[in-house]
């Protein structure tokens, strides 16, 4: 089996965590991932890739079930707009393909912003370094690894509805 520097990176820190393994999908998502095992899609946090104005990388960590108010976001760190990066300049900067995403190892140096709301999970799930494969860890223990900046920016999904031609 190939190592996994995530899972190494929180070995090296003693950091207590579950491993969660499954089939991935393209386009499961945070839902498909939180079905599978059991648990609130709310607990299943996502690790999205923006970029400021400047086109600066930066990393937003949000619940599964909610979205990112990227005017709000922008706002609350001081910047005129920011915006979600394409798959490929995802990979570009962070070193992994999207479904991988993780703030633990990165490519690129880039400021991280967690939902704030995340501190009131007992224990969340999010990317443990590839697809299908998710860590079950403590917020308190992420927040001493990779010092996220405290963001309020989670708004509801917009619902989409097809109508009959």
């Amino acid at each position: 089996m190939q190592e996994n520097p995530v899972i190494t990176f929180l070995e090296q820190h003693g950091i207590l965590f579950t491993l969660h393994r499954f089939e991935y999908q393209a386009g499961g998502g945070t839902n498909r991932s939180s079905s599978l095992l059991g648990v609130s899609e709310h607990a299943v946090i996502k690790t999205l890739v923006f970029q400021d104005h400047m086109r600066r990388p930066l990393l937003v960590l949000m619940h599964g079930d909610k979205s990112v108010d990227a005017p709000q976001l922008a706002e609350q760190i001081g910047v005129p707009k920011i915006w979600s990066c394409s798959p490929a300049d995802a990979e570009l900067m962070s070193g992994w393909p999207v479904g991988a995403t993780n703030p633990f190892v990165l490519k690129t140096s880039m400021p991280i912003y967690l939902e704030s709301s995340v501190l009131d999970l007992p224990k969340m799930f999010i990317n443990g370094g590839g697809r299908g494969c998710l860590v079950g860890m403590t917020p308190t223990d992420l927040l001493g690894l990779v010092k996220p900046s405290l963001v309020r920016c989670a708004k509801d999904k917009a619902v989409v509805v097809s109508k009959a031609p």
